[in-house]
């Protein structure tokens, strides 16, 4: 049964890219994002959403938790709406779309020809990093989690290895080899440190234990590499800052337990500059 839903998804999915294709980038993002104000609080991660909101920021009444969590799902219909003009952002020079601050810091790191780790969390259309870093010129490997749905899957795959990143490596342990060799041949890793994963250590997050990924404190220990956080937000409907943060100084004594938290503290301050601009869906405390 899971494969005939997935496939009946697959083809809503298809016919609302179809539908933002024919509107055109603005519009779509416009429609995109009255689809997922209206969808969004349907859908089962609702009660997941307010409870993380919540957990988070405890201080905040009913009412902003709700406009919180609207705003989230309409952003989350923009992502959807923009990801069939990937082409486009990726083509685009113009400046007011997707501005960079830093950009002398990506220059100094491609200009080096050392490997760093970028790291970030799902915020705003959060694929657009990756793609900015990338076309700057920076040998670049993302690490991705597969869809379940595999029809669309497809999809996305084919986009992001063309558009996004042309290199690409599976969470997982033959992905970890991967991300192993592919920084030893001097490619900078860019991974999302916002999600609970399976192999992990337990690190507060907003005051709560959260199995956060020791990715990017485990390749600093072994390489001595820097760790370069990076935030997107979005400014107007379709345009976009990225902001590249100078590269976190760690010392070599400093434990992965505390170059994790300290990373986990980053992704707070984000976090509490905008919450409505981070997705809440995940399930980050269980």
């Amino acid at each position: 049964m899971k494969i005939i839903k997935y496939f009946i998804e697959f083809l809503f999915i298809l016919i609302l890219f179809f539908i933002f294709k024919l509107l055109g980038l603005k519009l779509a993002s416009k429609f995109g994002s009255i689809i997922g104000g209206l969808l969004g609080p349907f859908f089962r991660s609702k009660k997941k959403i307010i409870e993380n909101i919540k957990k988070a920021l405890p201080d905040l009444d009913k009412k902003n938790i709700e406009v919180i969590s609207k705003k989230m799902w309409k952003n989350y219909g923009r992502i959807l709406s923009e990801y069939i003009f990937i082409k486009n952002f990726r083509n685009s020079k113009n400046e007011k779309i997707i501005s960079v601050e830093g950009q002398e810091i990506l220059e100094e790191i491609k200009n080096s020809g050392e490997p760093v780790v970028f790291v970030s969390g799902h915020f705003n259309n959060f694929e657009l990093m990756a793609m900015q870093i990338e076309k700057s010129g920076i040998n670049l490997a993302t690490i991705y989690r597969p869809l379940n749905n595999i029809f669309l899957n497809l999809i996305m795959e084919r986009l992001r290895i063309k558009y996004i990143c042309k290199k690409q490596i599976k969470k997982g342990r033959s992905g970890t080899r991967d991300l192993i060799e592919s920084f030893k041949k001097k490619y900078s890793i860019a991974l999302m440190i916002d999600q609970r994963v399976s192999e992990g250590i337990k690190c507060n997050f907003f005051g709560h234990p959260a199995l956060t990924t020791t990715i990017p404190s485990q390749l600093f220990k072994k390489f001595g590499c820097k760790i370069v956080p990076v935030y997107i937000e979005r400014i107007t409907d379709i345009s976009f800052k990225i902001k590249i943060s100078k590269p976190l100084i760690y010392e070599k004594e400093t434990s992965i337990e505390e170059i994790t938290l300290d990373l986990n503290k980053w992704l707070e301050k984000r976090i509490l500059n905008n919450p409505s601009q981070w997705i809440w869906s995940h399930n980050r405390w269980k």
